[in-house]
């Protein structure tokens, strides 16, 4: 039975749910705007240290247009890994350098298009030099990828990133500067992802002490002029009742003491740090509701949702735990035991396996925690299943839809019927 001490409070409550279901039907994923906001101030104030600090926000985490644009205009810039991704942030009028481009095995035309927009493009690869000379062209600011093969913080192991497909050994990126160089280029980033969803405060500080030494190296050496360092994501959110949440102003003072430990003496203390940030950014502040529709009683005891794996992906692909609330029976005592469960034709679609909750009704409101990063925009169409809208509590407490609901016209648009489809039997 999983059952954690302690408590995660929803955002919004039964009550408001009632109203926002006269406009907008269950299931949806609902986002906190006064949440993003205050936590976006708190981790710009964490790097204020840093003159050029800026956090570009991975798009791919909530690729919602009033939400990018929303921390745009707050300071922050995109990280980008497609072209989709490269359109939409263009089009919400971003571009040039407040634009990341980290992407791999990168078609051609995507590098274009970066280029064409005036994306910073962070190279996987050291191959993609010449690739990306043939299909845009080097620009004069040019980043890397660097994968050092091992990384540990004091002297426990932390990741294995010898195993990820990303990024350049050390050699490469040294030979990988030198043709940049010959190419065009004039100043250089430095990028790094070495762990996922870290609920340690040293890993930024690690991270950041591994790319400030080879940067140290690479101007001391090869007189290479280091334009920033990208600490990249990482930082983890707690997922569990009982988890501790990382505290960003220790992790940002960590970060500026390795800096003034290596960098400044380097002579490279003007150097820019960004981060890119989307579970830690948005991931609090995002739900998931969905109504219980069905009860089964067989050799376990389930809770039937209008929301399926297709509306929240992580329980059924990682196995990933999201704490889930009854709204309205938050004091309840927690003495029924459900798997909590979609509608699709797969056993794994459950958010929630033996899990410890207040008696659950028909017509009761499940609250899934934390969906606010990775949640919708994993979403997927599997057994014809539509994905549901996007709403956004504003801080006056209204709310706004800010991505509609699909509907079968949606589902069925990039096939060919032959204009056999009867379009009069569509809801």
């Amino acid at each position: 039975m999983e059952t954690y001490e302690g408590t995660k409070l929803p955002f919004i409550t039964r009550e408001q749910v009632d109203e926002i279901v006269k406009k907008y039907p269950t299931p949806f994923h609902i986002y906190d705007e006064k949440g993003i906001r205050e936590n976006a101030r708190r981790l710009m104030d964490a790097f204020s240290w840093n003159p050029g600090y800026r956090e570009y926000f991975a798009v791919k985490a909530t690729p919602s247009p009033v939400i990018l644009k929303m921390l745009c205009d707050m300071g922050c810039g995109l990280d980008c890994s497609s072209m989709t991704e490269l359109m939409l942030s263009n089009a919400i009028g971003v571009n040039g350098e407040k634009i990341m481009f980290s992407s791999n095995a990168t078609p051609a035309e995507e590098f274009v298009y970066a280029r064409k927009i005036n994306a910073i493009i962070n190279l996987d690869d050291i191959t993609h030099i010449d690739f990306l000379a043939q299909n845009g062209g080097i620009p004069k600011l040019v980043s890397c990828r660097f994968n050092p093969g091992k990384f540990a913080i004091s002297n426990a192991i932390m990741d294995a990133p010898s195993n990820a497909k990303y990024g350049f050994t050390k050699d490469q990126i040294r030979f990988g500067f030198k043709r940049l160089k010959e190419l065009g280029a004039e100043k250089f980033g430095l990028h790094a992802f070495l762990s996922s969803n870290t609920s340690t405060e040293g890993y930024y500080p690690a991270l950041a002490r591994v790319l400030f030494e080879l940067a140290a190296e690479l101007a001391d050496k090869y007189g290479y002029e280091i334009d920033f360092i990208n600490l990249s994501g990482g930082i983890g959110v707690p997922y569990y009742p009982d988890q501790k949440p990382n505290d960003i102003y220790r992790i940002g003072d960590g970060v500026r003491k390795v800096f003034e430990e290596v960098m400044v003496p380097a002579g490279l203390g003007k150097t820019k740090i960004y981060t890119e940030l989307g579970r830690y950014m948005l991931a609090p502040y995002g739900a998931l509701v969905a109504t219980a529709i069905h009860s089964k009683h067989t050799y376990k005891e389930y809770i039937g949702l209008d929301a399926c794996a297709c509306d929240l992906m992580r329980p059924a692909m990682y196995g990933a735990y999201h704490h889930v609330t009854v709204l309205g029976k938050e004091d309840a005592l927690c003495d029924h035991v459900y798997d909590i469960t979609g509608s699709l034709c797969e056993n794994n679609d459950k958010f929630a396996v033996d899990r410890a909750l207040p008696r659950i009704d028909k017509g009761d409101y499940i609250y899934i925690h934390d969906t606010g990063a990775h949640g919708h925009s994993m979403g997927y169409n599997y057994n014809g299943k539509l994905r549901h809208a996007e709403l956004l509590l504003r801080e006056d407490g209204s709310v706004d839809m800010i991505r509609r609901a699909e509907t079968p016209r949606d589902y069925f648009a990039t096939l060919d019927f032959l204009g056999l489809f009867d379009w009069g039997a569509e809801k």
